[in-house]
């Protein structure tokens, strides 16, 4: 005995949360963080062949000000890490960040001092995109991803929560350094 009882049919109930979803998930401006031959793609995204206006993307942001969505495309150095850090930092909240290609996701084939062995060091990654390098196809596959994500974040305090424990997990989580693989 419900209000949807008494309501006629075909009248839409749903909440703040659903609408904002909804709205957020349509209004996402992506900053780009080009490094290597992934920007390349990602750039191809943003044509005509691929169209990432189709998901109101089509302005990519050059000042993370107005950003809020990092998409970091390619290898990270250990020098530049300091920096995407402090570019995710300017992002305002709520903010989202896709890792492109092997080398953002996990290092690559760059198994050394130099290249960071996977951005979700320095910045709380959503959407890893696996490939060298990944096609645009794929980065829009990651975009949907995002979408339904972004669809079901909630909002205010209970976002809050919800990352604090996404951030506790990870902190929980054994580093990539101490991982052993299958040649272990």
């Amino acid at each position: 005995m419900g209000i949807e009882e008494k309501l006629p049919a075909g009248f839409l109930l749903s909440t703040v949360e659903t609408f904002a979803g909804l709205a957020r998930k349509f209004s996402v401006w992506p900053a780009t963080f080009g490094l290597a031959c992934c920007a390349i793609e990602m750039m191809a995204a943003g044509g005509p062949r691929f169209d990432i206006a189709r998901f109101g993307m089509e302005r990519f942001s050059a000042t993370p000000r107005q950003a809020d969505l990092m998409i970091v495309a390619g290898r990270v150095s250990q020098k530049m890490a300091p920096v995407l850090r402090q570019i995710y930092d300017q992002m305002p909240e709520p903010k989202w960040v896709i890792a492109m290609g092997v080398c953002a996701s996990s290092g690559g084939m760059f198994n050394n001092y130099a290249i960071l062995q996977g951005v979700d060091h320095v910045v709380p990654v959503d959407v890893y995109l696996p490939g060298c390098p990944p096609r645009p196809e794929m980065l829009l596959n990651a975009i949907i991803e995002l979408h339904e994500q972004i669809k079901h974040t909630p909002l205010g305090v209970n976002r809050e929560k919800a990352a604090r424990a996404v951030e506790e997990a990870a902190m929980r989580s054994l580093p990539a350094s101490d991982m052993k693989g299958l040649l272990a």
